[in-house]
């Protein structure tokens, strides 16, 4: 009694290692062979075999198979219903077999030709997700005796690890495959489309410093594609299987935004039910984007200089220093540097981010990828309006080429898009798109007004003819203006604007 609780409890050790394979060992092919082999080893078995089923072609295979012969072996196939193996395949029922010389099931055409003999066998189906895949088998034991009703106890647990190690490696798989579609869907999103001079010199300047831990600024106009570049330069280099990380740095108060990029532990505020991993901590070992930095207040700036000086932070509401490996990349809209002479942004947080300095151009100093960017545009929103043959109109190419684009890329692709949905759905034509030029008028300065009448009769106007553009849309308004939306709303009541 004493010997065999020992035998079992020995053998449970065994199958809490295995178990462990099942997590640990990303090869299956190996993992199988593993499990396989240590069945064998436990169960005492002269071979055994794990066949998976073809479910296209209705035949087992062997996927592995142990004993002298085993290498033999692994050359047949079973069809399903055929012997043991493909009787347990069809049915889903384990067979225990202790003399295969009487069982009408018996297919000896295996054992015959590689000259194997076989005396009993034991056959456990493996199952996934309700589904028969395939058997695990056991074949004789080594020392003569026939197989044991309590040996198919421990036959169906290895039956079942298998399974287990299979159906966690098509999950895996499927995970792969589903990664790499979203890549590959993302990267044509984010793709820089062009080919002017401009242009070229901007990627040039991107590949060179992709390779390296250099901070990197950009600048550049609400529009221009500064993200997509910050996600170049990140893909180009050794950092690209690792996360890149985007923040805009204008979406957030400075209490949420500290937050953010740092984390914060449980109960370190009001709605802090647990504790939250921040940007920085999400891109170790990759990059982190900052979009729009020349909004951060003076006291995250100083925060943030911090971090980058120091190389270590800590979670608001914590005091357990953190240090990461991180890629720091940023991006504004404003006059960075006439920002830094006149006191709003940090001097030495400003040549910290800005040891390289790439500039995006706008759209209107490179006009020459218009044409690729709007057909790019179109064949995106063509696929998801399912309009196959739908095409740009001479004159309406010529009245995009003829436009300055305040609002730049962006600006070109929300004109494609309305221009897709609202037209004739065969050719896009100039009244599909939401853009005008402004004709040249004769000066309307008025002698005789006093420098701060002007300048108001000025902002009025300037206003007036924004809003116009934007067919009364503030929020757009105010970024072709760059000045903040409450600041136009304001404006707009001083003046008498009516709505427009």
């Amino acid at each position: 009694m004493k010997r065999t609780l020992t035998r079992e409890s020995s053998q449970l050790e065994r199958l809490r290692e295995i178990s462990t394979w099942v997590s640990s060992v990303l090869d299956l092919d190996q993992l199988l062979e593993l499990i396989i082999e240590k069945a064998t080893r436990m169960m005492q078995a002269k071979a055994s075999s794990l066949l998976l089923l073809d479910k296209k072609t209705r035949k087992l295979y062997f996927k592995v198979a142990t004993g002298e012969k085993g290498s033999e072996v692994r050359k047949y196939e079973i069809s399903l219903g055929q012997g043991i193996a493909g009787y347990v395949a069809q049915k889903g029922e384990p067979l225990l077999i202790p003399d295969v010389r009487t069982d009408p099931r018996w297919y000896k055409k295996i054992s015959e030709s590689t000259g194997f003999e076989t005396r009993s066998i034991a056959c456990v189906p493996m199952m996934s997700n309700g589904d028969i895949i395939g058997v695990v088998e056991i074949i004789d034991k080594e020392d003569g005796s026939p197989i044991q009703p309590e040996d198919m106890k421990l036959l169906t647990v290895f039956a079942e690890l298998a399974s287990l190690a299979i159906t966690n490696a098509q999950k895996i798989d499927q995970v792969r495959r589903e990664n790499r579609n979203l890549k590959e869907e993302l990267e044509q999103q984010h793709q820089i489309v062009g080919e002017s001079e401009a242009l070229a010199k901007v990627i040039s300047d991107a590949f060179k410093v992709a390779n390296s831990k250099t901070s990197t600024m950009i600048l550049g106009e609400s529009g221009t594609g500064k993200e997509l570049l910050a996600r170049l330069i990140h893909r180009a280099g050794p950092r690209k299987d690792k996360p890149l990380i985007v923040i805009n740095c204008a979406a957030l108060p400075d209490t949420l935004l500290e937050a953010e990029l740092f984390g914060h532990e449980k109960g370190a505020f009001t709605g802090a039910v647990s504790r939250k991993i921040g940007k920085f901590e999400l891109a170790d070992g990759g990059t982190i984007f900052l979009d729009e930095i020349g909004e951060m207040s003076p006291g995250m700036q100083a925060k943030l200089l911090r971090v980058l000086q120091e190389g270590v932070f800590y979670r608001v509401g914590g005091n357990t220093p953190i240090s990461v490996d991180v890629r720091v990349i940023s991006a504004t809209n404003r006059d960075i540097a006439k920002e830094v002479e006149e006191g709003r942004f940090r001097e030495d947080l400003y040549y910290r981010l800005n040891v390289v300095q790439i500039r995006m151009p706008p759209l209107r100093e490179r006009k020459e990828d218009i044409p690729l960017l709007a057909n790019h545009f179109l064949e995106i929103f063509k696929q998801e309006k399912g309009l196959q043959d739908l095409k740009i109109s001479k004159k309406a190419m010529e009245k995009m080429m003829n436009y300055q684009w305040p609002g730049n890329i962006r600006e070109l692709r929300n004109a494609m898009e309305r221009a897709v949905v609202m037209g004739n759905g065969k050719e896009i034509l100039p009244e599909d798109l939401p853009i005008f030029s402004p004709k040249k008028e004769p000066s309307s300065i008025t002698v005789g007004l006093t420098l701060k009448e002007a300048i108001n009769r000025f902002k009025k106007d300037f206003i007036i003819e924004t809003l116009r553009h934007t067919r009364g849309n503030r929020t757009k308004a105010a970024k072709i203006m760059d000045i903040q939306r409450t600041y136009l709303s304001r404006m707009i009541s001083k003046y008498n604007i009516d709505q427009i």
